[in-house]
């Protein structure tokens, strides 16, 4: 499946159903999530994955952030409350016009289209806070990875990458049919059985590809934690400190050593490679 195949179906999700697209809740199809309902379940997560690396001694400077595969909004808006500048990036430009439409932020959030494979549009170190969620899941492994790298780019040393994307199905059967399952058969799934209006692939990252990307390109995995009830797909999120950083505490026993690396000298986009 190509990025323009991505785009195309995310455009008419955009247009179709943009909230239900961006949280796939039980009850919320046809448009069933109310404005309010939609936009504080981005405040309480913000919020809450704030903490949670505050507690553990990750002081993000709040400056700039950047909100990937924003949507309509929902973890943008959420982010303006904490830091002066904002920037969405999607590749949908129906679910820009809905974040548009519910943005709240009073002139912190800038919206960006698109719809290439890299972030070519922002210098390294453009960020104190890079944040992804629910969107890296939806791309095939290779570009997630080259999406990946360039979150990790526009980082700023010292600053933060957070990532949230399955690590695993929950049940073996179901992560083989994610892998063997042919596009066009998930397709006609979707759309004519489960009436979708498009069709929304699922591929994980397991934990250690998460830590040798981040590894490779100037980052630190420092922690992860499960979140979510989805019956099909483990959900977690992973903070990432970018190299330069005075942090402290470990987020998970599993995590690498507390001292972070030093940012290779002269990284560069790395726009092509998988």
């Amino acid at each position: 499946m190509s990025l323009s195949d991505i785009g195309k179906d995310w455009t008419e999700l955009g247009k179709s159903d943009p909230l239900w697209a961006v949280l796939t809740e039980p009850g919320r199809r046809h448009g069933k999530w109310s404005d309010a309902e939609f936009m504080a379940t981005g405040i309480i997560q913000v919020n809450d994955d704030l903490d949670w690396l505050e507690r553990h001694g990750i002081c993000v400077p709040r400056g700039r952030a950047l909100d990937f595969g924003c949507g309509a909004g929902r973890l943008t808006n959420a982010l303006a409350k904490h830091f002066p500048e904002v920037v969405g990036v999607d590749i949908a430009e129906p679910m820009l016009q809905e974040a548009r439409r519910l943005d709240r932020s009073g002139g912190r959030v800038r919206f960006v289209h698109r719809a290439a494979p890299d972030l070519a549009c922002f210098e390294n170190d453009s960020f104190d806070l890079v944040y992804t969620d629910r969107v890296l899941q939806h791309l095939p492994p290779d570009l997630a990875r080259g999406y990946l790298r360039e979150l990790l780019r526009v980082a700023r040393p010292g600053g933060a990458v957070v990532v949230g994307i399955p690590d695993r199905a929950k049940h073996p059967l179901v992560g083989l049919g994610a892998r063997m399952i042919p596009p066009a058969v998930l397709r006609f799934v979707q759309r004519r059985v489960l009436r979708y209006p498009a069709p929304m692939r699922m591929h994980p990252m397991p934990r250690h590809d998460i830590a040798a990307v981040a590894t490779a390109h100037g980052g630190l995995l420092r922690g992860t934690k499960q979140y979510g009830r989805d019956p099909i797909w483990r959900h977690v999120r992973h903070v990432i400190l970018m190299g330069g950083g005075a942090e402290t505490g470990l987020l998970s026993a599993a995590s690498a050593p507390a001292a972070a690396p030093a940012r290779p000298p002269g990284r560069r986009r790395p726009v092509t490679q998988p």
